[in-house]
């Protein structure tokens, strides 16, 4: 580079400081000046040596993303120092430690999340991808602002992504579209969520995406006099109210066209609604409700509304914080338009989200504000055991998902995800809740815990200190906090029962001259094929290992003469499968296939064009000569299977057989003595993992009669209960019922 050009790029790069101090959302301080100089002058000496792939000086990119963190998400000097400073650690030698030298803990602290992060996008690949968003989102344990700086970051690399190799720039738009898009909705930016949408449109799809782009152009003309046709009808009327406003006319982005399209199968000019009016409106607090209903009424004056498409989130916000009344209106040559009704303090906060948000709750700074974030975000991390890619759709499924309204017995709203059922309500309210729920009231009627809730649905808990979760509760919720509590407290019982399942093992094995030691747990978990000695406390525990298995484990421990001669036939390599084929294989987690919704198991065969093994997603297909073939849910032909053949599909799910529950039938006969009834049920509760389903009793002229329905994991435990049953004081008989 020549003297003249380095002149010329020094001169840009003070224009672009001197750019950022004015359009700062926040009002800077002397000292917050101070703060972003000194950020500035670190990081023009730290990369003064580098450049970008477009040979640009690489300095322009932290100060673009710096003007990202403080125009278009509105955070203070903190961030925006931050921002400058977010690639200096990872690319110089400078550290961490250095950082909060010069500038202090805060700066320090961002600085490092960021630093995470990018080490964490180095090394991704499309298996670890759902793993390192995990480990991205951890970095907000420390502070939310880290992943608002991480957005602008994201942003500014996919508005400069043009000299890159053509596989970069997909692999870095789909991440885009995958995760920082939804995130972005979620934290109320929807500006830069449009933007990272359309541009990842831009890379995955790009002959779609200039299509549609030169199709807008085209019609460009055509669309501005159509919206001011209706803005000068509108203005009339405003102007008469004394209304203080502005009209703005806003194309839908080219992502929600594009996803229109592909969603109700149509050409770019059958979307009608492929842009929006805004009216924008001063107002105090006091007014704002008034004054939007106001603007309401005019726009229904003049145009007929669309009854099913009025949303009103100036009552309810969005969990967002999103406020607007959108109105959807026959415009004029019978075209639907949408109108969004927003107050200025509203409109900020749509753009920039809780920043805003922040700064018209109490003067509140954003040191504090973003809390309510990192609250809600932690909570999606609380479950480290979680599988990796459950985890992302999951959360992903939470942060995209459009939102229903649901009132509570004393008429306090809170908003969850579309699709979430009763059971979901109980523990959005609570976890202890969620938990002891026994039952579910929707609009005064009692209904089954999977009942999907749509908006405006009055929910009450029935909730009872003995209840407990079961499996089957995983499928009837679909937000990640009631998933994650689930298993939390399923992971919990199966400790609690391995422990005792422990205790009954040394007992048994003492029983049999076997001493309990390490090296003999780990025998036993190969002895029975397991993966954890966990897995083995628990099958004790509930019984599916039993007496005459751990008496051929133990006589096989003794017959040192066997297991020498086994060792042989193996060194020599002889096959040894035909030993192992009687015993009991325990050790797959997904050992069983059931189908329906009461999980009966039937005869099936695997089919051949997928090969489902245990654990897939798979589904049922009733073929005519070949009974019932499994598929997995993503096997070439299911697409066509299900849309040609849905009457002939059945649900269909690989379980733990070991976690498997099985309902029994009990009747009952004895002699009617005083206080039979409280010691028959003080039993069955004493029994560990029985619950009862029903419970009917009668006595008649001496002669006690009941009947008892308890869902139980297998026959050993049910074959301990009739004992105990049996023992009570006046019981005569306890006979199994083999039909309902």
């Amino acid at each position: 580079m020549t003297e003249i050009d380095i002149e010329k790029e020094n001169k840009a790069i003070a224009q672009e400081y001197k750019e950022l101090l004015r359009i700062s959302y926040q009002t800077l301080t002397t000292d917050d000046k101070k703060l972003i100089r000194k950020a500035f002058d670190v990081a023009v000496e730290a990369h003064k040596d580098q450049r970008r792939k477009s040979g640009e000086a690489y300095i322009f990119h932290p100060i673009a993303v710096a003007k990202i963190v403080a125009s278009e998400i509105g955070l203070g000097a903190t961030s925006i120092a931050a921002a400058l400073l977010h690639d200096v650690v990872e690319d110089t030698p400078t550290t961490v430690k250095d950082i909060e030298r010069m500038f202090n803990p805060k700066v320090a602290q961002l600085v490092e999340g960021l630093t995470k992060i990018s080490i964490v996008q180095k090394d991704m690949n499309v298996s670890m991808q759902a793993e390192n968003f995990r480990k991205m989102l951890l970095t907000l344990y420390d502070d939310v602002r880290v992943i608002l700086i991480k957005i602008a970051d994201r942003l500014h690399n996919m508005q400069t992504m043009e000299s890159m190799d053509d596989h970069k720039q997909v692999k870095i738009a789909s991440e885009t579209l995958y995760i920082y898009a939804p995130l972005a909705h979620r934290l109320g930016l929807y500006n830069i969520k449009t933007k990272l949408e359309d541009l990842g449109l831009k890379y995955t799809e790009p002959a779609i995406y200039n299509d549609i782009v030169s199709k807008i152009k085209e019609t460009k003309e055509q669309q501005d006099a159509y919206i001011k046709d209706i803005s000068d009808v509108l203005k009339a009327s405003l102007d008469a109210e004394g209304i203080d406003y502005i009209i703005k006319g806003r194309p839908k982005s080219i992502y929600s066209i594009r996803r229109k399209m592909k969603a109700q199968n149509v050409s770019f000019d059958e979307v009608y609604d492929k842009f929006a009016l805004r009216i924008v409106y001063k107002s105090d607090a006091h007014d704002e409700k008034f004054i939007a209903w106001k603007i309401y009424s005019i726009v229904t004056d003049h145009y007929r509304p669309s009854p099913s498409r009025l949303r009103d989130w100036i009552s309810s916000p969005k969990s967002t914080g999103y406020e607007a009344l959108h109105i959807t209106v026959m415009g004029p040559k019978g075209r639907w338009v949408e109108v969004q009704v927003r107050s200025e303090r509203m409109d900020e906060i749509a753009e920039k989200g809780y920043a805003a948000h922040y700064k018209y709750k109490n003067g509140a700074t954003e040191e504090g504000g973003l809390d309510v974030w990192l609250n809600l975000l932690r909570e999606a991390l609380e479950n480290p055991e979680t599988n990796a890619i459950d985890f992302v759709e999951d959360f992903k499924m939470n942060l995209y998902s459009k939102e229903i309204y649901i009132f509570t017995p004393k008429g306090d709203i809170k908003s969850l995800p579309k699709g979430a059922t009763s059971l979901d309500f109980a523990f959005s309210i609570h976890s202890e809740i969620g938990i002891k729920t026994r039952g579910t009231r929707v609009n005064g009627k009692l209904v089954p815990l999977n009942y999907e809730l749509k908006s405006g649905d009055q929910v009450e808990i029935i909730t009872s200190p003995n209840q407990k979760p079961t499996a089957n509760w995983l499928d009837y919720v679909t937000t990640s906090r009631a998933k994650n509590k689930i298993r939390n407290v399923l992971n919990e019982n199966t400790k609690k029962i391995a422990e005792e399942g422990k205790e009954v093992l040394t007992r048994k094995l003492k029983h049999l001259k076997v001493t309990m030691n390490e090296g003999v747990i780990n025998e036993l978990v190969n002895f029975f094929h397991l993966k954890t000695s966990l897995d083995l406390f628990y099958r004790v525990g509930i019984g599916t290992i039993d007496n005459q298995q751990l008496k051929d484990f133990a006589a096989q421990k003794s017959n040192t003469l066997i297991n020498f001669f086994k060792s042989k036939i193996k060194r020599t390599g002889g096959n040894t499968a035909d030993t192992d084929i009687h015993r009991p294989v325990l050790n797959s987690n997904y050992d069983m296939l059931v189908f329906g919704k009461e999980q009966d198991k039937l005869d099936y065969k695997l089919s051949t064009c997928c090969n489902p093994i245990p654990g897939d997603q798979v589904f049922g297909f009733v073929t005519i000569n070949e009974g019932i073939k499994v598929h997995k849910k993503d096997c070439p032909n299911a697409i066509s299977l299900q849309s040609n053949y849905a009457y002939r599909i059945m649900p269909a799910k690989w379980i733990d057989s070991s976690q498997q529950e099985f309902k029994a039938i009990l009747n009952i006969t004895g002699m009617d003595t005083i206080g039979l009834t409280n010691e028959l049920t003080k039993v069955i509760s004493n029994n560990m993992n029985v619950n009862i389903q029903s419970i009917s009793l009668s006595g008649d002229a001496g002669l006690f009669k009941g009947q008892l329905t308890v869902i139980v994991q297998n026959i050993t435990i049910l074959k301990k209960l009739i004992d105990n049953i049996k023992k009570i004081d006046g019981i005569d008989r306890v006979t199994r019922v083999y039909k309902n």
